[in-house]
Order: structure tokens, then sequence, then C-alpha cells
């Protein structure tokens, strides 16, 4: 089973592209336990619950079949074990990101042992972004000087990276050529704050498996490594 990990960006008519790998996974699962159309739980932080919480679940069902157990939270809230209970996928949605790494947080451990025991995991933006064990939650100012576009600070100034779920080692950022966020992915690294960054355009999806990670959409996930005396940036395409 395999970790998914999108820039952002959805259709509501579906992105098969991007999330039939992930619902063949979940399917995979359920069949184990003798499950003819898997249970997806999808975990949505919002200011105010709005028409996205129902629509977003609804492209991955215009997909392939599954059952969506939908969990809303208000930014400020929190998740409990609950949402996790009886499931074949996981998909953490998009919006702040430092409110999904706090909804998230009483639940870290539990995703930690579910995902590392084979359940497929499919983060879009924000939860792509808290997937990685050193997780760019936002922010536009390095040390006061602007890194990327003000639109893309998450409500924070400077640059911030938490601890987050941990299930990759590399730190991730959404919506790179969109948002210009690749900038601000660069300046993590020089800063010393995470020694690997991969920034997703939107539409587009990192794969990563267990010995080997795949590139699918429309976009490009941008690379971003320390080296001995400079950072290095290469492109992956589909």
């Amino acid at each position: 089973m395999s970790i998914h990990l999108t820039g952002g960006g959805w259709t509501a008519t579906g992105d098969p592209d991007l999330t039939r790998p992930f619902l063949a996974e979940a399917a995979e699962r359920g069949a184990v336990v003798g499950r003819d159309i898997p249970r997806v739980a999808f975990l949505i932080v919002r200011e105010e619950r709005d028409e996205y919480a129902d629509a977003f679940p609804a492209s991955f069902v215009a997909v392939a079949p599954c059952d969506p157990a939908i969990h809303f939270r208000a930014e400020g809230g929190e998740f409990d074990s609950a949402v996790l209970d009886d499931i074949d996928g996981l998909v953490v949605a998009g919006g702040l990101t430092p409110a999904y790494l706090e909804a998230v947080g009483p639940i870290i451990d539990e995703i930690r042992l579910l995902v590392g025991d084979g359940l497929p995991y499919l983060g879009c933006s924000a939860g792509a972004s808290i997937a990685a064990e050193r997780a760019i939650v936002g922010g536009w100012l390095r040390e006061g000087v602007p890194v990327c576009p003000e639109d893309a600070a998450e409500d924070l100034d400077e640059l911030t990276v938490r601890p987050g779920l941990g299930l990759i080692d590399v730190s991730v950022d959404a919506h790179a050529a969109q948002w210009g966020t690749l900038a601000r992915a660069i300046a993590a690294v020089e800063a010393g704050l995470t020694d690997s960054v991969v920034a997703i355009d939107e539409l587009t999806a990192l794969v990563v498996g267990e010995d080997s990670f795949t590139v699918a959409g429309r976009g490009q996930v941008w690379q971003v490594d320390a080296g001995d005396e400079s950072v290095s940036v290469a492109s992956l395409t589909a």
C-alpha cells in the first residue's frame, strides 16, 4: 500500500489519474475483510461546513465505487480515534494547514500505526503537507524577508515547520507552480528547517511506495535537497 500526496486542486467530476490508484488499494484492503465497496474516511477541516465537505468526497465516488465516511471539524477542533474505525483508506483533505495539523494531533500515533500496517493514505494540499515528519505548515517570510506570495501564508508570517504525521521523511509543500511555494521550499532547506522538500503542483500526485515513487497528473513535482554548499532543485514529471 502507498502514500498518495497531491498538490491541491480537484475536479467535481473526479480526477482518475490522482485518485484511482488510491481507491484500488483501498478496495484491495476492503476485500480482505469481505467488503465489496471500500470504506474510506475523509477528514475535512474548514472555517465552517460548506459544499466542499460533500463535493470533494463525491469526486472520489465519481472515479470508482467507495463508501465515504465524512468527518468534519471546524478550525480549532480535533478528531478522535472513532474516525479511524473500520476503514480501508484515509483521505486528509485541503484547507488551512495549521488547522489540519491541530485537528489530527490526538490521533497522530494511530494514523502512523494504521498506515504502517498498510492502510492507504491520500493527502490533498494540507493533508499532503502534514504527512511529513517535518511539516511545512505555512508562512511567507524568512527572517522578515518574503520568500513566497503572502496569499500562500496559511495565516502565518514566518516560514514555519512543525512535527507532522511522520509518514514520509521528506517535507512537502503544495500548489507549487500555482502559488509560488517552490521558493518557500527552497527557503526551508536553506534555513536548515528540513533537509529535503517535495513541492507538488496542483492536480499532480506523488505516490510513495515501499521501495519506489511515481508521479501522476498534469504538473510537476519539484525535489529540493540540501547539499554541502548549496541547495539542489530537480523536477519530476509523470
